[in-house]
């Protein structure tokens, strides 16, 4: 079919819009693997830039021969893993119990989950009862205290309710208990929404750098985005003190072909890659998975 001048003139603005707003979204992720990428002395350089001017792996080769961020990546890749798998557990346990109606206090439980949702008990109250847990510089205090997701649990109930109680109600008749029906039935027929939840309970996990910087003062502990954050703040310091004797700061760095800048951009990637790559496996799931769990109510 052939287009009038005004939808090609609506066809073209809309494919312009959507360039711009791509390349402003792209564009800084990209910048940062420049850098990355780029010598440090040449990068002290300014200007804008699409490819490296002065390509050199020098800022990888520091942040794969430091211990320290290769701990911290361990950390991340562990406390990922972990919390994602007992977080889904625990929540569509959780979710699966609130959909029972014959469960006592249901909506009391109900309310006071929502409840959580609008309001915290803040940072102190919470910093104080960590530390009467017990869970002060240990890996589980990055796991335990968020292992229940209210989101996601009405996101699991909603999903669950859409079950054919005829499945549930077969299986009971063949002498399946509760625990037999939700693990062989139940969990089998929500790999959608199981699969969305887990990306989305992951990419928490990995990005949250805040939690250990509070919690955890053991620096074997720090998974690497709290270490990335520690080397980002170090070069804001490194910045003020270049404002404060530019000439010789500009000598320094161009004697180094690895600064804070390009050291941190490096690490920025080096933390964010790996779960970039997680998406493409998972992401058939997402409006499968998302639609049923906040639409069938």
């Amino acid at each position: 079919m052939k287009l009038s001048y005004g939808d090609r003139l609506f066809v073209g603005v809309n494919y312009t819009l959507l360039f711009l707003l791509g390349f402003v979204a792209f564009y800084p992720f990209w910048n940062a693997a420049v850098i990355s990428f780029n010598s440090g002395s040449d990068t002290m350089l300014g200007g804008i830039t699409f490819w490296p001017r002065e390509f050199t792996l020098s800022n990888y080769e520091v942040v794969f021969k430091d211990k320290r961020l290769i701990d911290g990546f361990v950390i991340s890749v562990l406390r990922t893993s972990v919390g994602t798998l007992m977080s889904i557990i625990a929540t569509a346990i959780f979710a699966y119990g609130m959909t029972k109606r014959e469960m006592m206090g249901r909506k009391f439980y109900m309310v006071m989950c929502i409840i959580t949702m609008y309001f915290s008990g803040g940072l102190i109250p919470s910093y104080l009862l960590i530390r009467e847990l017990g869970l002060m510089n240990s890996f589980w205090v990055m796991v335990i205290p968020g292992i229940i997701s209210v989101w996601n649990m009405i996101i699991f109930r909603t999903f669950f309710k859409g079950i054919p109680a005829g499945l549930e109600e077969s299986a009971s008749i063949d002498g399946a208990s509760n625990w037999g029906i939700f693990f062989r039935i139940v969990l089998p027929l929500s790999g959608p929404v199981i699969a969305t939840l887990s990306l989305f309970t992951a990419v928490y996990h990995w990005n949250d750098w805040f939690a250990p910087s509070i919690y955890i003062s053991n620096v074997d502990l720090l998974p690497i985005q709290t270490k990335l954050q520690q080397i980002l703040n170090s070069n804001i310091m490194l910045e003020q003190m270049q404002n404060m004797d530019s000439a010789a700061q500009g000598r320094m760095g161009a004697m180094r072909a690895v600064t804070t800048k390009s050291l941190s951009m490096a690490t920025m990637m080096v933390a964010t890659v790996p779960i970039l790559c997680v998406y493409p496996f998972v992401q058939k799931y997402f409006v499968k998975g998302v639609l049923i769990g906040s639409l069938k109510e």
